[in-house]
């Protein structure tokens, strides 16, 4: 599955460099192409010549070659590269990549990359458990990567623990997992809706929720990543559909979504209904702000169209329709109920009572739901959650 691949790979300073001359080594013998890029510090570990020599290609580790002044393009890699691996990733890199600061190659690199990005963490024991590391790991999670977990073991410092770099031969195998599973959707239509929607009460006030769009978002890269064609219809949101294959459809109210989910449904193979879409909307909205006037004002409200259900009514047989289920209390009756009402094939369940899950965090909590049974899944990555629910639809598909 690495046949023809390129292949970024990122070396940080750290003792585990050495390793990554393995994982270079490992890549081109199953057919990547490989560019290094390298960390200052990470050449007081490993030399650049060994690595060069390995991918038979030069070495990027600064801005512009001093010698003649040619720029090394940190965005012609990001547009290269069909993955990028950083391994070892220290702490500091780590930091770096978390909260923006391309003060090298290496990071900048990672900025500018289009392709997933896999974080190798090697450090000591107490620098891998520090709060900070692993606030910024989650950040990193958050926001699309994937990180290959450390193991345990003797390390460097002499003292015994977690934080010994995943073995080459394990990372080089999550790599060609994951391109095993890239176009597992290729030629699929997916349509997927994101977000919360926002109900007018007048020019400055509206009815809304808590959503993110988190888990949707996620759910769209990972469709693309396995080779779909998306298209992401979002309410009001803080976040960028990063891949070139995803195609986003940006609306604000239920009727909004609605009508967009409803032009866009025939064409899809797979529909999976994510958004938190309003049940109710204003029956007026006023056309200028309004005024406090004494002490109650009361919102007459009415039913915002069922996007679920009316394409559960209108769904062929050869579509797939997926939706959520948030709840607060008996949640399985209730998904259960729903997804018989609305003729899902999978509806995925989470509750508000799961710490981790829900609106404006970073991790989810689901139970999933199909015609062949109940499946509950511990607490992940809505990115890790994403991948849960694309495994269960392919094989309803297949």
């Amino acid at each position: 599955m690495l046949e023809n691949k390129k292949i970024v790979l990122g070396i940080t300073g750290s003792i585990a460099a050495y390793k990554a001359c393995l994982i270079a080594r490992l890549l081109i013998k199953r057919g990547a192409e490989v560019q290094v890029v390298m960390t200052p510090a990470a050449k007081e570990f490993v030399t650049p010549l060994t690595l060069a020599t390995l991918t038979q290609k030069p070495v990027v580790s600064e801005f512009f070659d001093r010698r003649d002044g040619s720029w090394h393009s940190h965005v012609s890699l990001g547009l290269w590269a069909d993955a990028m691996l950083i391994a070892p990733a220290s702490a500091s890199t780590i930091g770096k990549m978390a909260n923006g600061i391309a003060d090298n190659m290496l990071v900048t690199t990672y900025l500018s990359m289009r392709a997933p990005v896999f974080v190798a963490p090697a450090m000591d024991l107490d620098m891998y458990a520090h709060p900070t590391t692993q606030s910024n790991l989650q950040k990193l999670v958050g926001i699309g990567n994937h990180i290959i977990e450390p193991g345990t073991g003797f390390l460097a410092s002499k003292l015994d623990g977690k934080g010994r770099m995943e073995e080459p031969e394990r990372i080089v195998d999550v790599l060609e997992q994951f391109f095993s599973k890239q176009q597992r959707l290729a030629g699929k239509e997916v349509l997927i809706t994101a977000g919360p929607t926002y109900e007018k009460i007048d020019p400055v006030r509206f009815i809304g929720n808590y959503s993110s769009g988190k888990m949707g978002y996620a759910l769209a890269e990972v469709c693309a990543e396995q080779g779909a064609k998306v298209t992401l219809i979002s309410g009001p949101v803080m976040l960028t559909a990063k891949h070139p294959a995803i195609r986003r459809i940006d609306v604000e109210s239920a009727a909004e979504m609605y009508e967009a989910a409803r032009k866009n449904f025939p064409k899809a193979d797979i529909t999976i209904l994510c958004a938190a879409v309003a049940d109710f909307t204003p029956k007026v909205t006023a056309d200028k702000k309004i005024k406090r006037k004494g002490d109650n004002l009361t919102l007459e409200l009415q039913p915002t169209q069922d996007i679920a259900a009316a394409l559960g009514a209108a769904k062929k047989k050869k579509q797939v329709l997926v939706g959520f289920a948030l709840e607060t209390d008996n949640e399985l009756k209730n998904a259960l109920d729903k997804m018989e009402r609305k003729n899902l094939d999978l509806i995925v369940l989470n509750s508000l009572q799961d710490k981790g899950a829900g609106f404006r965090v970073d991790t989810n909590k689901v139970t999933i739901i199909d015609r062949q049974g109940i499946t509950a899944y511990d607490t992940k990555s809505k990115r890790d959650v994403a991948e849960d629910i694309i495994e269960r639809v392919a094989m309803l598909k297949s």
